[in-house]
């Protein structure tokens, strides 16, 4: 027996399901796993160069200030992704502050250079947003797949209707060959049942990219402010 606040709660669930293509936080959270790939390569690569080189040149001035130039970037990147993750998620995240030194007179001799390199180094910021870093490259690659699969599932289903007739063009549900007007619309009403279901998968995506950052990143930010002081 259905009361009030089921058939109420049902109703609710049912606008939420249907509604999604309509919302613009579902586009904003696209386009927050469209970018993901993009800048998770750039960063991964960018990073491992920098690390990988100054390792290899520790034995030379070089090698150490590369390292640690790459170290300073890795906080200012985890700075650019909570801005981003809060605007196009529409979440309340605190960025982490940048570890530098007190004032740009520490940098003027080695006893004010070798302790702001060990601020960085000793700094929980640095690190968490170097996990960040190699972890946003594998939620790049997890993200830009599924978007590809989506539009690729979804885009030969809804196309089945106009096009399931062309010349040497061949759509197959499963392993049945769609020839026939009633095959194609099967196919279609599939590919839109699918555009729903995929767009709140694609937006929980988005979430957890999100949780991500706000894992690694946000709970640091009071600590690197202290540090900071």
């Amino acid at each position: 027996m259905h009361t009030e606040a089921t058939r109420t709660t049902d109703r609710t669930g049912l606008r939420r399901f249907l509604g999604v293509p309509f919302r613009a936080q579902t586009y904003r959270n696209l386009a927050f796993l469209l970018l993901a790939f993009p800048l998770g390569l750039t960063y991964f690569v960018s990073v491992t160069v920098g690390l990988s080189v100054g390792a290899g040149l520790a034995l030379t001035l070089v090698g150490v200030p590369l390292v640690l130039v790459t170290l300073l970037a890795v906080s200012y990147v985890g700075r650019f992704e909570v801005a981003l993750t809060t605007w196009l998620l529409d979440v309340e995240m605190d960025a982490p502050a940048p570890v530098e030194p007190a004032s740009t007179a520490d940098l003027t001799s080695l006893d004010g250079l070798a302790t702001a390199a060990g601020r960085l180094v000793g700094s929980a910021t640095t690190w968490t947003s170097l996990v960040y870093v190699v972890l946003k490259f594998v939620y790049g690659v997890i993200a830009f797949t599924a978007l590809v699969t989506a539009v690729a599932v979804i885009g030969t289903l809804l196309s089945m209707p106009v096009l399931y007739d062309t010349t040497n063009v061949v759509y197959t549900l499963g392993p049945y060959p769609v020839d026939s007007l009633e095959d194609a619309l099967v196919g279609g009403l599939l590919g839109l049942v699918l555009t729903f279901v995929a767009l709140h998968l694609l937006n929980g995506l988005a979430r957890l990219g999100g949780l991500l950052a706000d894992v690694l990143l946000a709970p640091d930010a009071a600590t690197a402010t202290e540090e900071n002081d």
